[in-house]
């Protein structure tokens, strides 16, 4: 079950959390919690749905269904990280993915009480916390004063304080054009991946990759192959990353349904069969849809 705002441009939010999930074979049961205002360059605004709406959303689904893991996006006010702390409080044995995205688009009293309520709410019930290492690091370490940025241990050890099991830190910078992710728990890092940087700026990745690593767990794979398969998938999402409108890219999420196989015609070749099908082969009366 994914808690995530629509997104109109298609980079992330909802829109993420359906393709890659479904990527990952899995059923999706995507609950709104409001939506953007915004185009591939920015975010304008947002506009939420309120508490109720979406634990009517979310209850009603899984009174129906059994779900194998959370996934909670941008839910957009305090009262809605409530409504879905209270969802997953009921279900305990069920992991919880948490994603940060960058909130620097909002209103600075508004960023202030929705990091706090998640900080209060949402934090003690997450299994692995996802975010950018900039992200990340100025909500759980704001007085950080040490010479270099904080390490992927040190952004855990911060997130475990509020109950945290797992982070995930992306984008970490590292020497010769490259990025680093590193998952981490307060003890040690439990996997590292480096990957070239693109040139591109992209939107929706933060979200592509929580929601393929919320429905790898959920298809049974341990966290550290959920991880490296979550990061894999990312990498191939951007390098086949396209920009529909005049902003920034987005990951192709479906880069694995194109048929780049396919083999061209040969000069003097046969042409191919007619397939084409009569209306009679389908007759109305005979047919479910």
């Amino acid at each position: 079950m994914a808690f995530n705002a629509n997104d109109p441009s298609g980079a992330g939010g909802l829109s993420a959390d359906l393709t890659a999930m479904s990527s990952a074979s899995a059923h999706v049961l995507p609950v709104v919690t409001g939506t953007y205002v915004r185009d591939t360059s920015a975010v304008q605004d947002h506009i939420a749905f309120d508490e109720e709406a979406v634990t009517d959303q979310a209850r009603c689904a899984l009174e129906d269904m059994p779900v194998q893991a959370f996934k909670v996006g941008f839910v957009g006010t305090p009262e809605n990280l409530s409504a879905v702390a209270q969802i997953t409080s009921d279900y305990a044995e069920v992991p919880v993915v948490t994603y940060m995205p960058d909130l620097s688009w909002w209103d600075e009293l508004a960023i202030e009480n929705y990091l706090d309520a998640c900080t209060e709410l949402l934090l003690p019930q997450t299994t692995v916390l996802v975010g950018n290492h900039s992200t990340l690091s100025r909500w759980l370490l704001p007085e950080w004063e040490g010479d270099r940025p904080p390490g992927p241990r040190e952004v855990a050890r911060a997130a475990a304080v509020h109950g945290v099991s797992y982070t995930l830190v992306t984008g970490i910078n590292a020497a010769d054009q490259f990025l680093e992710s590193h998952l981490a728990s307060p003890e040690t890092v439990l996997a590292t991946a480096r990957y070239e940087r693109f040139e591109a700026t992209f939107s929706g990745a933060g979200d592509t990759l929580s929601a393929a690593l919320c429905a790898l767990i959920a298809g049974g794979a341990d966290l550290q192959t959920a991880c490296a398969e979550a990061l894999t998938y990312l990498d191939q999402c951007l390098d086949a990353g396209f920009q529909p409108g005049m902003g920034n890219a987005v990951p192709d999420r479906l880069f694995w349904a194109h048929d780049d196989d396919e083999a061209e015609a040969e000069p003097g070749a046969e042409p191919a069969s007619d397939s084409t099908l009569d209306a009679d082969d389908f007759p109305l009366d005979t047919t479910r849809h």
